[in-house]
């Protein structure tokens, strides 16, 4: 066997998809009589600052001849990257051998890139280790991703799928015609084993990209076969080709387990915390609040563009016990999700007159409440239950919002009741 790691073919403005760039490669190896087992689609930490939108990484499984594989990658990866952009530089890594029997340190590699930060520096090192053929486009950074690609099979348990219908490049940079009511028929037949399709709150088709490039629509989920006939269902101008990708999409396999006082930037966490200051909406329409960690406190915020997600920050109440999930820049956490573990069901407040059921005054430091009206007095605060429109268990960003790698609720397996998005 052999496995080729791809990264760092597209650009925000020019386009291009790394996807499209490893199913080119995969279809080259094909037609050269190779056999190509799976496309790896690996999603690595989404905090890392340089990044296309989605930090995608890919790696072909192919029988396929190393120089042959390299040959084909290469040639494939000159043609096809979008080099005219500063931000584009290319990597190809090429190792000969199964991709669940890659060396430790590959697998390492892996895992780190998914939740963590490399340099250029240490991924040449592992190369060299490793004895695998590397090409660099530019600066080369292409080959962390790259890299990463090549261990992932060894590095993580799980693996969802992502059907990817391409567009004919006369089209590329076109508005998309895909028939939006199509989709949510789809969705809405396929759902929960296949989820992030549409955003039924907003009314989004979120499956399909604004992005200049060549993708047409992403359909996701945890069952392959469930995938493809999604995909079959919806109407659309010509597909030019499609591809079914293995990825770890929906996993959560970027959040780290931590505490507050050591969550640092440009690494995603699942924290547990107390809300210790109220939620402020603040201009642009975002949310803040603060939580406490027992010796260090963090700020969170739920952007605007998560739309109803923002309304369960609101309800929170300074006390109310969570774990909050998301990303650290710039000493805030950027909320994905968060599970209410214990809610704060009391408040302190001044005592009522039960004559007149108004408000009393302090009687002076020390001394109670009393009502100047009726005389009556209490001998300090009282208790009052709150109305809590907020129940204990997880809550996430609605599918607009999501990132790739975040998991979706619907997905399962978590510590608690869960209130997913649709």
């Amino acid at each position: 066997m052999t496995v080729i790691g791809l990264d760092d073919t597209d650009s925000r403005e020019r386009g291009m998809c790394t996807t499209y760039v490893a199913d080119t490669v995969a279809r080259r190896l094909v037609d050269a009589g190779a056999t190509v087992e799976r496309v790896l689609l690996v999603r690595c930490n989404p905090a890392v600052e340089h990044k296309t939108r989605g930090n995608a990484s890919l790696a072909v499984h192919t029988d396929a001849a190393p120089a042959t594989a390299a040959r084909i990658a290469v040639d494939v990866v000159g043609a096809a990257a979008e080099t005219a952009d500063d931000r584009t530089n290319p990597g190809v890594v090429v190792a000969d051998g199964s991709p669940e029997a890659v060396p430790d340190p590959v697998v390492d590699f892996a895992r780190e890139a998914v939740s963590g930060h490399h340099t250029r520096e240490r991924a040449r090192r592992v190369l060299s280790e490793a004895s695998y053929r590397a090409e660099r486009w530019k600066n080369g950074r292409g080959i962390i991703g790259s890299l990463a690609a090549v261990g992932a099979w060894a590095a993580f348990d799980e693996w969802t799928y992502e059907r990817i219908a391409y567009r004919r490049s006369d089209r590329w940079g076109t508005e998309r015609d895909v028939d939006v009511e199509s989709v949510f028929e789809a969705a809405e037949t396929a759902y929960p084993t296949v989820w992030d399709t549409v955003d039924r709150g907003t009314g989004e088709a979120v499956c399909v990209p604004r992005t200049p490039g060549p993708v047409l629509y992403g359909i996701r989920g945890d069952d392959a076969e469930a995938c493809r006939e999604t995909a079959a269902r919806i109407d659309s101008e010509p597909v030019d080709r499609s591809r079914l990708f293995v990825t770890n999409q929906g996993t959560d396999a970027h959040l780290l387990d931590g505490t507050v006082s050591g969550a640092v930037d440009g690494r995603s966490y699942r924290l547990d915390a107390t809300v210790s200051t109220a939620p402020e909406t603040r201009r642009g329409g975002h949310v803040f609040f603060d939580v406490d960690g027992g010796t260090a406190q963090l700020q969170c915020v739920a952007f605007e563009p998560t739309k109803r997600f923002r309304d369960r920050i609101r309800r929170l109440r300074v006390g109310d016990d969570l774990t909050v999930c998301g990303e650290v820049k710039a000493g805030t956490l950027k909320l994905e999700k968060f599970a209410v573990r214990a809610l704060r069901e009391v408040e302190s407040v001044t005592p009522t007159c039960p004559e007149c059921e108004r408000t009393m005054e302090s009687a002076g430091r020390g001394q109670g409440y009393r009502c100047r009206d009726c005389g009556t007095a209490a001998d300090g605060r009282v208790e009052r239950p709150l109305d809590r429109d907020l129940a204990v268990g997880w809550y996430e960003v609605p599918p607009r919002a999501r990132r790739h790698v975040a998991k979706p609720l619907v997905r399962g397996g978590f510590d608690g009741p869960t209130h997913p998005e649709r």
